[in-house]
C-alpha cells in the first residue's frame, strides 16, 4: 500500500474515536475512558503523519516522541493526554483530563482535518 493509503486506514480509526468522543461529552462519562479515546486518536494521528512520510512508526504510546517524528508541535493540552495511554487504564485512582473535553476534541479535529488535507485523493475508477 502507498503511504497515503496506510495513513487513510489509520484515519478511519481516528474518526471512529472522534465520533465516540463527541457522543460522550457528558461529564458523567468516565474521564479515564474519554481520555483514553482521545489519547488513542492522537497517537494514531501522529503515526499516520509518520506513515505519510513513508516511514514506519515506532511501537510506542509516547506522544512527545511520536510528535517529534511526525514533525508536529503539540499543545500542552494534547501532551496532557499522555497518562491515558497506560496509567488511566490500569489505575483505580482518578486521572483528570488536561482540559475541557470540547476543547480537546476541537484540537484533535483540527489535526485530523489538516492530515486529511495532505492526503492524495484516491484514483478514480477507470470503468
Amino acid at each position: 500500500m502507498s503511504p497515503d493509503e496506510d495513513a487513510s486506514l489509520l484515519l478511519v480509526t481516528v474518526r471512529r474515536h472522534l465520533r465516540s468522543m463527541a457522543m460522550s461529552l457528558d461529564p458523567a462519562f468516565a474521564q479515564e475512558d474519554w481520555g483514553f479515546l482521545a489519547q488513542q486518536a492522537l497517537e494514531k494521528l501522529l503515526k499516520a503523519r509518520i506513515v505519510l512520510t513513508d516511514r514506519e512508526p515506532p511501537l510506542t504510546h509516547e506522544l512527545s516522541g511520536l510528535a517529534d517524528l511526525a514533525g508536529i508541535g503539540l499543545t500542552p493540552l494534547l501532551l496532557g493526554l499522555q497518562p491515558f495511554a497506560v496509567k488511566a487504564r490500569y489505575s483505580a485512582e482518578d486521572t483528570p483530563l488536561p482540559g475541557e473535553r470540547q476543547r480537546i476534541l476541537q484540537e484533535l479535529e483540527a489535526l485530523t482535518t489538516d492530515l486529511e488535507s495532505r492526503l492524495k485523493p484516491p484514483p478514480r475508477d477507470a470503468h
